[in-house]
């Protein structure tokens, strides 16, 4: 695995470096060993797939999610440039990809919101990206030819969210199923996979920037939908601040709203389904959050399964739940 000492002559190998630089380690989340190479030519981000996932729970993972990464990232970019970092080079022998780095004025998404700075049309223009990924995929034989082969989304998602959520709970088991059904058997558009806060940079003028297409997949476009709500109403019920509450469900609301608006593809009636198991995984799946203390945990389980076991709810009913 690369690290601060081999990282500048595995780059100077590849051709993509000459002379000396500076190398700085990012926070590469669980999955990943990631390293920002700079000089005076060049500002690159050097990421490598860790065979095995940081989590308390043991969480294996196939490296080669580092070359459907790199894919992933072309389409994106080509579709929204402004929007995805330019891919560089992609090393397929070990599972490494190089990309162009962002601005340093940039932030984490999450982390903002976790400090209270929440910004809506984050929500906004996150919605519009995510409908014209959906909706150029969508027409794109070619695009989802290359991405028909899901056994990542098995292993970063399906197991360890719908199936370990079901494991614990056997009252939901046949909802539960039926979930996993539709998100792997219905394959509409290509799927980011990982459409999370901690995945996304915020520039200055508060618009994003998305990051790690590793579970990219042709599949089902609620997954990506429910995916970064589940988040947003993990942050709803954690904050005690009613200003916060209604903001992050303004950022929801709009990002929903503008998704329906631009994309050509109807969202499921299952959606609000979606986003509560994902949410409750969060809490008994195999990466729970660290920011739920225990009443936000428990906040947060009893409405998700409420959710679970009324299949009417509506995406509003369950946020609305979070501001008790």
């Amino acid at each position: 695995m690369l690290d601060e000492g081999s990282v500048l002559p595995y780059l100077r190998k590849r051709g993509l470096l000459t002379g000396d630089a500076t190398v700085e380690i990012l926070t590469g989340g669980v999955s990943c060993i990631v390293l920002a190479i700079d000089n005076p030519d060049i500002s690159i981000v050097v990421k490598q797939a860790l065979p095995e996932l940081k989590t308390k729970a043991k969480w294996v993972a196939d490296q080669r999610r580092a070359i459907v990464e790199a894919n992933a990232m072309r389409v994106y970019h080509q579709i929204t440039p402004e929007s995805v970092p330019e891919l560089i080079d992609c090393d397929p022998e070990e599972f490494t990809l190089t990309m162009s780095r962002l601005p340093h004025t940039c932030t984490n998404w999450k982390i903002d919101m976790l400090e209270g700075r929440i910004h809506p049309e984050m929500g906004t223009e996150l919605g519009l990206i995510l409908a014209k990924w959906h909706n150029t995929a969508a027409l794109s034989a070619e695009i989802k030819a290359g991405f028909m082969e899901d056994s990542l989304f098995e292993q970063l998602r399906v197991a360890p969210f719908y199936r370990a959520v079901a494991a614990v709970n056997a009252n939901l088991l046949t909802t539960i199923n039926t979930l996993i059904a539709e998100i792997t058997q219905i394959k509409i558009t290509l799927v980011h996979g990982d459409f999370s806060p901690k995945n996304i940079m915020a520039t200055k003028e508060n618009r994003p920037i998305v990051l790690d297409f590793e579970v990219a997949h042709t599949g089902n476009p609620v997954f990506d939908l429910a995916f970064l709500l589940a988040h947003l109403l993990c942050k709803t019920i954690r904050t005690e601040d009613v200003d916060e509450k209604e903001l992050l469900i303004r950022t929801a609301t709009q990002f929903l709203e503008k998704y329906q608006e631009t994309s050509r593809i109807p969202v499921a009636d299952s959606l609000a389904q979606h986003v509560a198991l994902i949410a409750l995984a969060r809490v008994e799946g195999v990466s729970p959050v660290n920011y739920l203390d225990e009443p936000a945990q428990q906040l947060l389980v009893a409405i998700t399964k409420a959710a679970l076991l009324d299949s009417d709810m509506t995406f509003t009913q369950l946020f609305e739940s979070a501001l008790r």
